[in-house]
């Protein structure tokens, strides 16, 4: 999958994109612009729109977006792209062109994307209020005038897509934060609103982990109290001003696309370029040292913390700890052919297929044993922020020197730091950066790669 499951809206902003970059080609090619160089100008088109609107945020409509922020996403777009369509005249010297055709094609696919847009903006509120389709439970933490009025937005504005299900009073004596929480995770609430004014700083802190820990979206009403050091986003539903904990970048649709697209060809350039003669070459030399398959086929957690199946060259002499115990330094289960492509990460090649099936990225947190995840979910805080995208090949904590082996509580704790940096500052360069840096490792050699 390109997209997170849980909402069908990333599916349907891929299939807008689409449908734009086919409205935008199709009329280039219909109206007489006398173009010279056909295919580069197709190109040229289509390029010039995935960039405009990557940077403009095109494709990023909320369900409380307001209709005037699409008609100014809209008049944004088509302004730098009219800029670049021209710029194409002079830039490839094409003189024959036609600048009242190049006009007049502007402002036909302006006026149909935007029909398009508007349209598809109206239907999905309308799917939303009419048929409760893409919904999110949410739960109010507070009373007072701005906890009523998100409360009234939520009952009111039902094309925003949002079933209130309880509010919880702070102000009283009963109040449990645990109480909360196993009311949030018995109802399987998608988004928790928090009035900061009404909570202590321990509450705070016990929410900030809970939806952490849990996968739960955690949203404040912002008074002048601190929220500590982290990356906030202001975003309004109505005119009231909400605060989110945590912005990832992977869950922009485009972002999500872009790493999705680069992932399906890099993996189609790893199976075809090496792995297509490699594994006949290590499965001789696997089955020849100890018996048992060629591959080694491992549940463990990725996105949302779902169990798939991790696909490696089996190292390892058949034994019954393979679930429990990760290799250790020395380890006698590893075989003499297990050791080389260990220390080479050749062992890990497989993978390339969890990446092409949707299972895995190429880059991304590392996926753990499912024992472990039950184990460090328990014991180290903010473990399960890791799985709000899906686990990689190679990740920043593996480039950082925190892979394989886990020796102490250190070595966890700093391998979840760096996953939740990658995690919140994601960027296409930060992965290829990491790409290159775990070829440099593998050619030089890793200290942990037992």
């Amino acid at each position: 999958m390109i997209f997170r499951p849980k909402s069908v809206v990333d599916l349907l902003t891929l299939l807008f994109y689409l449908a734009d970059l086919l409205v935008i080609n199709l009329f280039a090619y219909l109206l007489p612009i006398n173009l010279v160089e056909t295919a580069l100008f197709h190109i040229y088109i289509s390029t010039s729109w995935t960039v405009i609107a990557f940077s403009t945020q095109f494709y990023v409509i909320y369900r409380y977006t307001k209709v005037v922020h699409v008609l100014r996403l809209l008049v944004r777009q088509f302004f730098f792209y009219f800029l670049i369509i021209y710029a194409f005249i002079g830039f490839f010297k094409q003189p024959n062109m036609s600048r009242l055709a190049l006009a007049q094609y502007v402002v036909i696919v302006f006026l149909i994307i935007s029909v398009l847009k508007l349209i598809t903006y109206f239907l999905m509120m309308r799917f939303r209020e009419s048929f409760k389709g893409n919904v999110r439970k949410v739960v109010v933490v507070g009373n007072n005038k701005k906890t009523k009025q998100l409360i009234g937005v939520f009952n009111d504005r039902t094309e925003f897509g949002y079933q209130f299900m309880r509010q919880f009073y702070p102000e009283k004596e009963n109040f449990s934060t645990f109480d909360c929480f196993q009311y949030i995770v018995r109802e399987n609430i998608d988004e928790i609103y928090c009035s900061v004014s009404e909570l202590k700083n321990t509450e705070l802190i016990d929410f900030i982990n809970f939806a952490d820990n849990n996968l739960k979206t955690l949203k404040f009403l912002p008074d002048n109290k601190n929220i500590y050091s982290k990356k906030l986003k202001f975003e309004y539903y109505d005119y009231l001003p909400i605060l989110s904990l945590r912005d990832i970048p992977l869950h922009n649709p485009i972002n999500a696309a872009i790493k999705r697209l680069f992932d399906i060809l890099f993996s189609l350039v790893i199976i075809f370029g090496i792995l297509i003669w490699i594994t006949p070459i290590l499965a001789v030399l696997i089955v020849l040292e100890s018996k048992g398959p060629i591959f080694f086929v491992q549940k463990r957690s990725g996105l949302d913390n779902r169990e798939f199946h991790c696909f490696k060259f089996r190292s390892m002499a058949m034994n019954k700890d393979a679930d429990n115990r990760q290799a250790g330094k020395n380890d006698m289960r590893v075989t003499r052919i297990g050791k080389f492509i260990r220390k080479t990460s050749i062992d890990e090649l497989p993978q390339f297929y969890n990446v092409l099936f949707g299972n895995m990225s190429v880059v991304g947190p590392r996926p753990h044993m499912l024992k472990h995840t039950d184990e460090y979910a328990d014991r180290v805080d903010k473990f399960m922020v890791r799985h709000l995208v899906k686990p990689g090949i190679t990740g920043l904590a593996q480039v950082r020197g925190y892979r394989g082996e886990i020796e102490n509580q250190a070595d966890i704790q700093n391998r979840i730091k760096f996953d939740i940096f990658y995690i919140e500052n994601w960027s296409f360069l930060l992965d290829l950066k990491i790409i290159v840096q775990t070829v440099l490792n593998a050619f030089k050699g890793e200290e942990k790669a037992y």
